[in-house]
């Protein structure tokens, strides 16, 4: 059975940081992209950040460049994503998808087949 869990999130001021860590079993990770998406109250889920299996290529919502990064552990089949500078703005709860999308499916949350169950993170003004 695949699992996915999400951990790390929480509440933050404005300008902090947090890791988020997504732990994988049951899967291949190394066979899987991974990605973080995140979901807002009343909003659609977004793409933030793709990662390739190698860690060759990585890709990110242009709300995000420059202050969070993806990365993986294909041996610990653990996939983080470090967020700085926060703004409250970043609000959302923030799931962790895997999958094999082509590059033009990279953002998008049809081409991930699994999905753990999200971790809430909360910025304060």
């Amino acid at each position: 059975q695949v699992q996915l869990v999400e951990s790390g999130g929480g509440l933050v001021q404005a300008g902090g940081s947090l890791r988020l860590s997504c732990s994988a079993s049951g899967l291949a990770a190394s066979a899987f992209h991974m990605a973080w998406f995140r979901q807002a109250s009343a909003k659609d889920r977004e793409f933030v950040a793709h990662i390739s299996t190698s860690s060759l290529n990585s890709n990110y919502a242009d709300s995000v460049k420059g202050r969070f990064t993806i990365s993986r552990d294909n041996v610990k089949k653990t996939v983080w994503l470090q967020m700085s500078n926060l703004s409250v703005e970043d609000t959302a709860t923030y799931y962790c998808a895997a999958g094999v999308p082509s590059s033009e499916e990279i953002g998008s949350s049809l081409a991930y087949k699994y999905w753990g169950q999200g971790t809430q993170v909360t910025v304060s003004s």
